[in-house]
């Protein structure tokens, strides 16, 4: 009778390790799912600006006929983005090609006829709406990255982790912390 209850004891432990083994799997296979979706939410905002670009290079373009070298950047960025590979070299692109808009919108400044363009001031209202989104999708996609990272390296999670071959993921981020600050960007009238 002794060695039957010391039986059941025993596999009521390992029923229960067993049980929570699944559920710390079952957690990271859902934040690794969370952290793709939020990863999808970035690079569709990214896509939309990216779409975007060439409608207000050829707007500024038309007004702004010697800044060729501000608008090649512009273009010289957007292609960059399109070739970079992961989150990394992806961040790094994405500041890059927002610090060339930033100089792109500068320009546009010293030309009034610009600013007062229907079609420059729809689009730059777009492109700041795109850049809240992307921030927001941003935050969201770093949050889910911290969740998935910090369950991955905690003990006892990190057990099943490592069994189980679960990478951190990396986070979206500005590199630079020039490219960090915040641009004010005033079209208002002069």
């Amino acid at each position: 009778m002794g060695e039957s209850i010391g039986l059941i004891v025993i596999l009521a432990i390992a029923v229960l390790i067993l049980m929570w083994a699944v559920s710390v799997y079952n957690r990271l296979v859902k934040l690794r799912q969370r952290v793709a979706e939020a990863w999808s939410g970035i690079e569709v905002q990214l896509k939309r600006r990216f779409n975007l670009i060439p409608n207000l290079v050829s707007t500024v373009e038309g007004y702004a006929d010697h800044e060729k070298g501000t608008l090649e950047e512009v273009t010289a960025m957007r292609a960059r983005v399109q070739g970079a590979e992961g989150v990394a070299e992806r961040g790094a692109a994405e500041s890059k090609l927002s610090g060339a808009l930033m100089n792109l919108f500068a320009v546009a400044e010293n030309y009034p006829d610009l600013k007062a363009s229907t079609n420059f001031l729809e689009l730059q209202t777009e492109l700041s709406d795109l850049e809240d989104q992307i921030h927001m999708a941003r935050r969201y996609y770093n949050g889910s990255v911290r969740d998935l990272n910090t369950l991955i390296e905690t003990f006892p999670s990190n057990l099943i982790a490592g069994q189980f071959k679960f990478k951190q993921a990396e986070y979206f981020e500005i590199g630079d912390a020039a490219e960090r600050a915040v641009p004010k960007v005033d079209f208002g009238a002069s």
